[in-house]
C-alpha cells in the first residue's frame, strides 16, 4: 500500500482520538484512515510497508485485551490471529497513552510490550521520544533515557498533545514515507 497505515487499540476511545489527530496532520494523501485492531485481519495490516501503531496502557504493562480487563477486544486478540508474520522490511512508529500521575509506577508501560512483539516479528522500529516534560517513577517503555515511541498523557497534559504529535510526526513522517515501496 502506498500510504502509511495507522492502527490502534482502544478501551475508552482516547487512543482512537490520538490516531485521528495523527491522521489529520499527516493528511489523506500519505496516510490511510486509522482503524481499530478489533476490526481488522492480519492481512489488512500486512499490506502496508510503513505503519503507525497506537495502544492504551492497561494492566501492569500488559498487552491490552480481554484478559487484562478490557471490555472489548484489543491488541491481545488481534495478535492472537497472527501466525508467525513476517514484518521484515516494514517500518513502524509507535505511540502510547498513559496517565503519569495516576500510574506513575508503570507509566505507559504497555507500549513496550507491543514494541517488543513487533520487533520480534522483524520490523524496523523508529520514532523514539524524549522523556523530558514527563513526571513518573517508572516506565517499561523507557530505554536508555528515551521512550520507544511517542507518549501522550491526555489526562494531565492534554494541552501538550497537539505540539507533541506535530514534533513527533516531523521526525517520523519522512522515514515512514521513504519506506513505502512503489509497485512494480
Amino acid at each position: 500500500m502506498k500510504k502509511i497505515g495507522i492502527f490502534f487499540g482502544t478501551e475508552t476511545g482516547t487512543t482512537r482520538l490520538i490516531a485521528k489527530k495523527i491522521y489529520k496532520l499527516l493528511g489523506e494523501d500519505c496516510a490511510s484512515k486509522p482503524v481499530n485492531v478489533n476490526r481488522i485481519t492480519p492481512e489488512d495490516m500486512l499490506q502496508y510497508d510503513s505503519l503507525i501503531l497506537g495502544t492504551p496502557s492497561y494492566g501492569v504493562g500488559a498487552i491490552p485485551g480481554l484478559s487484562s480487563g478490557c471490555l472489548e477486544k484489543n491488541w491481545e486478540e488481534f495478535l492472537a490471529q497472527l501466525n508467525q508474520p513476517d514484518f521484515k522490511g516494514k517500518r513502524i512508529a509507535f505511540f502510547g497513552l498513559g496517565a503519569q500521575e495516576r500510574y506513575a509506577e508503570r507509566f505507559a508501560s504497555s507500549l513496550m510490550a507491543l514494541y517488543d512483539i513487533f520487533k520480534g516479528f522483524g520490523a524496523e522500529m523508529i520514532g523514539d521520544w524524549s522523556t523530558e516534560g514527563y513526571t513518573y517513577e517508572h516506565s517499561a517503555s523507557e530505554v536508555e533515557g528515551r521512550f520507544v515511541g511517542l507518549i501522550i498523557d491526555q489526562r494531565t497534559q492534554s494541552m501538550l498533545t497537539e505540539e507533541r504529535i506535530k514534533l513527533w510526526l516531523n521526525q517520523v513522517k519522512p522515514k515512514l514515507l521513504e519506506n513505502i515501496r512503489t509497485p512494480a
